[in-house]
């Protein structure tokens, strides 16, 4: 065999070996591929049409934290069937919630959305910090969110909010709740390291509750938006969610002798009587729980893909149970 022969020998092989070590780098690539879907295990989700109005079957809404091109957005499924097919928007949330066919979306830009039904764009206003709350009052008319303006964790006491509230009927922004006459211990109180977050609005559009912190202890307050005064009504209570009737909220309660990193335990509070029922969640709950029905409240907790949502009645009796996976922020579209 000639030098020539040997070399085009050799560059053969050279070829042969590039094309086999490609190939099964591409089917290694795939499998890697398929085998991280399988292991997210998530639910279907593609981009369709998304609407906030009621009518037609139970929906519910929320922030999908299913890995994949539609992360972040908000998402529906359908409520009788949470681990269905999710129908993606394309509007990307941080935080939202929704009522009566409004909705507010805090994004990761630095603004506050307020979003019609068919989540167009009503109006948008910056953001004073990280968003961590959101709420719309249940008529629609009123909008309200949260942001950390220092620390970014209700866990320990080195943080700062700012609670601003929005009236869609006029356009008034309320830009800081800490502006409000707060009333504690039956007397005007007034302190430079007050701070409001977590409010939940009444049916009146005009009632609230909230957290207030000061003097390094947390209240619940009901708040008065047109007096623009809130009250202290009961001590060591944070991220109130009042129920449907108005008659209860639900909120989480730091617990003695739990970690300093997981301090809390849901617990329902009866308005009229002052008493207070804890739930059946044994786990640290950092999250303002929404109601999806006249007994049951819905949270998130850490999850593979950033959170998980789980639903316990809340009357204390029953067990929590996982309501969906990789999702965050539910709000239930009747």
């Amino acid at each position: 065999m000639t030098t020539r022969s040997r070399l085009l020998v050799l560059l053969a092989a050279v070829v042969l070996l590039a094309l086999v070590g490609g190939a099964a780098v591409l089917r290694a690539a795939d499998r890697a591929g398929q085998k991280d879907k399988e292991q997210a295990g998530g639910p279907r989700v593609t981009r369709g049409q998304v609407s906030l109005a009621a009518g037609g079957e139970p929906r519910i809404a929320f922030r999908n934290m299913a890995w994949g091109p539609h992360r972040d957005e908000l998402t529906t499924v359908a409520a009788g069937r949470p681990d269905g097919p999710r129908t993606a928007s394309g509007v990307n949330c941080l935080r939202f919630h929704a009522a009566a066919g409004t909705g507010i979306c805090l994004q990761s830009g630095g603004k506050a959305v307020v979003l019609d039904a068919s989540l167009a764009e009503v109006s948008a206003h910056p953001l004073a910090g990280i968003p961590t709350r959101a709420r719309i009052s249940p008529g629609g008319h009123l909008a309200a969110w949260t942001v950390f303006v220092g620390g970014d964790s209700y866990a320990g006491t080195n943080f700062s909010t700012r609670t601003s509230v929005l009236d869609l009927r006029t356009g008034r922004l309320e830009a800081s709740l800490e502006e409000f006459t707060l009333h504690k211990d039956g007397k005007a109180h007034r302190a430079a390291d007050i701070n409001y977050w977590g409010v939940t609005f009444a049916a009146d559009e005009r009632t609230f509750y909230a957290t207030v912190a000061t003097g390094g202890r947390t209240h619940l307050v009901r708040g008065d938006l047109t007096a623009r005064t809130a009250t202290t009504l009961r001590e060591n209570a944070e991220c109130p969610s009042l129920s449907p009737d108005g008659t209860r909220v639900v909120f989480k309660k730091r617990v003695a002798g739990l970690p300093a990193e997981a301090p809390w335990r849901l617990y329902a509070l009866d308005l009229a009587s002052g008493r207070e029922t804890p739930l059946a969640e044994q786990r640290s709950v950092d999250d303002q729980v929404v109601w999806t029905g006249p007994d049951t409240v819905a949270y998130a907790l850490p999850g593979d893909f950033g959170a998980d949502l789980y639903a316990v009645p809340a009357d204390g009796s029953g067990q929590p149970r996982r309501l969906m996976s990789s999702a965050v922020a539910p709000v239930l579209l009747p």
